[in-house]
């Protein structure tokens, strides 16, 4: 018997559902990003082709602490919930509340309480569709604790569960074919290796550009990864473990992004933090993008999937590499100023008002 059990939910109609109108308030001719269409028909003549996400999605119990416990130390927390998560359903749930065409999720859940949370926060967050999400039944849901700080800082643990445990030995067909339709396939290793190399072979073979996140697992990503992926998308601590090299001052990223090349990668976008980010591209001058100030600093948890996900959002509609990352950080700006993950998701036209400033400069 088949491990997965395919949950059916009701398509999306052709515009993700959280489409908000100009009206006639039309934007500046300086704001070369458009508002997603209120015609159905025009959205479908129009629209870019579908971004297609690969990944996790975790129910996150979120428990607010002063400070993280020492060895040994139990410590009170002020507040704790329990939210839809996961680096996977993060990046879907942004490109669903940003594109303008359709955002997929290929997941796997547990057939059990947190999967449907998980379903029920990702069908409310608009614009993803949910009919390749499977549930698993040998396996729980993935979940993770998330030690949120007052100054918004966290720290992560993650139980894989269905993400790792619930795919079946050869990614589904239906899977695969809908990867070779895709405009970009976003991935993250929260996920097998074996499932993510899978899913990137089919898009390389079909010209899909495949954009890697480096979030998740805490292990080497294997060669056979990086040699099929476009872009390659660490944060500095990541860069680092990964290439066992320092990140601590620009000089230093440089030459830890130009070890990537030499594994295979064209190209590297990484995480910056405060320091906004920075996209070396093999043979070319870096890209510097600064950050975008956010008025206050709530919960940082989905920042990292919102940049990776909203540059992917302006990659699919065409703009140069420096148009995507400012779209990408005034996202992240808006993203961390509120709780949750999927909850600080921004939608499309909110990253637009914050652009219209940054752009006239």
């Amino acid at each position: 018997m088949a491990l997965e059990a395919r949950l059916r939910l009701p398509l999306a109609g052709p515009t993700p559902a959280t489409a908000f109108v100009s009206g006639s308030n039309p934007k500046p001719s300086h704001v070369s990003f458009s508002l997603k269409p209120t015609s159905t028909s025009l959205a479908a003549a129009n629209a870019p082709p579908p971004i297609v996400v690969v990944g996790s999605a975790n129910a996150d119990i979120y428990v607010e602490v002063n400070r993280l416990p020492l060895v040994g130390e139990t410590v009170a927390a002020s507040a704790g919930h329990s939210l839809a998560g996961g680096k996977g359903a993060n990046q879907a749930a942004c490109g669903g509340r940003l594109a303008m065409g359709p955002t997929y999720l290929v997941a796997r859940v547990g057939d059990d309480a947190n999967g449907r949370l998980l379903e029920g926060a990702l069908a409310d967050a608009g614009g993803v569709r949910l009919d390749r999400v499977a549930r698993a039944p040998g396996a729980p849901s993935g979940h993770a604790v998330v030690m949120l700080m007052p100054d918004g800082q966290n720290s992560i643990i993650i139980v894989g569960g269905a993400n790792m445990e619930g795919w079946a030995p050869e990614v589904d067909p239906e899977d695969l074919d809908l990867i070779r339709q895709a405009g970009v396939l976003l991935l993250q290793r929260e996920i097998p290796d074996w499932v993510n190399i899978q899913v990137a072979q089919a898009a390389k073979g079909a010209g899909v550009p495949v954009i890697l996140d480096a979030g998740g697992m805490d292990a080497p990503v294997p060669r056979e990864l990086l040699e099929l992926v476009d872009i390659f998308s660490p944060n500095e601590t990541e860069l680092a473990r990964l290439t066992g090299m320092l990140t601590e001052t620009f000089e230093q990223i440089s030459q830890a992004a130009g070890a990537c090349h030499k594994m295979g990668v064209k190209e590297v976008l990484v995480k910056l933090g405060s320091q906004g980010s920075a996209l070396f591209v093999e043979g070319e001058e870096p890209i510097r993008q600064a950050i975008i100030p956010a008025t206050e600093v709530v919960d940082t948890t989905g920042a990292g999937d919102t940049f990776t996900s909203a540059f992917a959002v302006a990659l699919v509609e065409g703009k140069p590499k420096k148009e995507c990352m400012r779209f990408a950080a005034a996202a992240a700006s808006l993203c961390v100023r509120v709780k949750g993950a999927i909850p600080s998701m921004p939608d499309r036209e909110t990253v637009m008002s914050l652009l219209e400033p940054v752009q006239a400069e």
